[in-house]
Parts: C-alpha cells; structure tokens; sequence
C-alpha cells in the first residue's frame, strides 16, 4: 500500500518518519515545493532504515503529483503558520487557496485515496479540502482531536503521576479554545478521573489543553510537530489496517449531534473505508451548550471562506 505526505515540514516529515518507522505500508511518497526539501528529508529516513530496522520506502518529489499516483491516503500539511501583523482572514484565504490547489491535484492521480487534513485553520480547512475534492465525507477528514486528547492525557499523566497509558479521554468540537472536554469520558484505568482530581486541578489542565498549541509556539517560536505528525500517523494506520479505532476526528456532520452541515471534531470509527461510522454521545446539557458554543465558532470562519470563495 501507499501513502502521500504533502508538505516536507516538520509535521509531514515527522508523520512520514513513523509511518516509515512502523512499517505501516510498503512505500511513502513526501511531497513538497520547495526544490530538494522532500527528496533530502525522504533520503534522511531511508538512510535511518538500517540502524531502526525496517523496510519501507521512502522517495521525495518537488511538485509532481504523478508520482503519488494511486495512493490509499493521503495526508495533507501545507500551508503557512500564522505570522506577526497577519490577520485570521489573511491566514485563511492563504492556506485556503493552499489546500484546494492541494486536494485538486492529489484527487486527480488518486481519486480513491482517504484524505487527512493537517492544514490550519484546521477545521475550515478540511471544509474547503471537503468541497475542493468532490469526495464523500467519510473520505476527508481533519486531525486534531487527536492531537487535542493526547495533550489532554499527557497533563493529566503528569497531574497524577501515573501512565499517560493508563488515561482514556476523549473532547469534542472545534480545534483550539473551543474544544469539547467530556469530563463524563475521562477514565484512569477505568476510574472517572473526577474521583482521583479536584475541580480545580482539573479546570486548569482543561484551559491548558485549550492553549496547548500556543503554549508551544511560546516556547519554540514556530508550531509543533512531534505530536501533530503521531496523531496523523496514528490516523493513517488505523485506515490501512482497518483497526476500526474510535478516535475524535474532524468530520462533515449532517444532523449528528443536532448540527447540520458544519465541521466539527466527533468520536469516529476509523477504518479501511475511511470514517466507517460517527459515534453519538448522549450529551447533558452543558456539554451540548459547549458543543453549540464551538459550532458557532467554526460557523464563523466556514463564512469567512464562503465570502472569499463567492468574490
């Protein structure tokens, strides 16, 4: 089998070096603009091969979409982070007209490939990757409650002092501050994790979650990677393995949840076919009010792109 990476960044190089590391398929295609970047990460990787121990192939191409031909899934990075005067709007109409250039040409030499959308802003992304590719909704999807659970599960490890192994959680919504944690949801080897933390405690690893990315880019000067490549690398080989995982995923709901025609994160199946099925959780009230709060949030920038996509 065969995957595409677009996007030889930190994020795409890092998905591909696990996906090679793992061995989830038999070769993985690194794709970017920039001349050499792609073929100079792609011959790192495969150099690494012999000292990890595996297999897969691995080839970097400048800007030839005929070389990711027939690919089962591919996972779509680029774009540019937002910069110091640049506006959300400016980062929107840039990334946008990124991604469904993007879409445009990996649908082109794979009309059946599953797509996984890493671009920001995420969730507005994978509508216009949604629209671009022609595709059903169960085939383009976006990652980031992945990515959100994980930082959700990493703090709270690190609050308890016990495996990140041991934490099952799971959050709903838009990626970013309007994220959906669903305390209800969140077990310590089987233990809702409100008996083993104070409100408080609690409360404060939630608005950290919400800021993770921000807390990085603090830190770093530039966005992460490590752990938005694994959560896209996790999606992947869920898909080619047909593991048939529930993982919160970015998704097209059609009347889910009460919501029509929005784009928002919701537990999914993840198999061979893509999204096999939405989970529905039974939601109280103030987890559905939250929900509303994050669908209005998205609403607003899916308009932002409508208006630029109408001009």
């Amino acid at each position: 089998m065969k995957v595409t990476v677009i996007g030889a960044g930190n994020v795409g190089a890092t998905c591909a070096d696990l996906l090679a590391y793992r061995e989830v398929v038999n070769e993985v295609i690194l794709l970017d603009v920039k001349e050499g970047l792609a073929e100079g990460k792609a011959l790192d990787i495969r150099q690494k091969s012999p000292i990890n121990g595996y297999d897969t192939l691995t080839v970097g191409v400048t800007n030839d979409y005929s070389r990711t031909c027939c690919s089962d899934v591919v996972v779509i990075t680029s774009g540019l982070p937002r910069k110091p005067g640049m506006s959300r709007d400016d980062l929107i109409q840039i990334n946008a007209g990124i991604v469904k250039s993007v879409t445009e040409n990996v649908v082109k030499y794979s009309p059946d490939a599953i797509i996984i959308i890493v671009s920001n802003p995420l969730d507005v992304m994978t509508y216009q990757a949604h629209i671009a590719s022609g595709l059903p909704r169960t085939r383009v999807m976006g990652m980031a409650g992945i990515l959100d659970t994980a930082r959700y599960r990493a703090f709270l490890s690190e609050a308890l002092n016990i495996s990140a192994k041991e934490i099952q959680a799971m959050l709903l919504g838009g990626h970013g501050d309007t994220m959906v944690p669903l305390l209800r949801y969140t077990t310590v080897g089987g233990i809702p994790v409100t008996e083993l933390l104070g409100s408080g405690v609690l409360e404060g690893i939630i608005n950290r979650t919400k800021a993770g990315g921000g807390e990085l880019v603090k830190l770093i000067g530039t966005s992460a990677w490590y752990a938005p490549g694994a959560a896209a690398a996790q999606m992947v080989e869920a898909i080619v393995k047909d593991q048939r995982r529930i993982f919160p995923v970015c998704i097209q709901l059609l009347g889910e949840y009460g919501i029509q025609d929005c784009y928002l994160g919701v537990p999914v199946v993840l198999g061979r076919n893509g999204i096999e099925r939405i989970v529905e959780l039974q939601l109280n009230g103030e987890e559905m009010e939250m929900l509303k709060a994050s669908e209005s949030q998205v609403r607003e920038v899916m308009e932002i792109l409508d208006d630029m996509n109408n001009k």
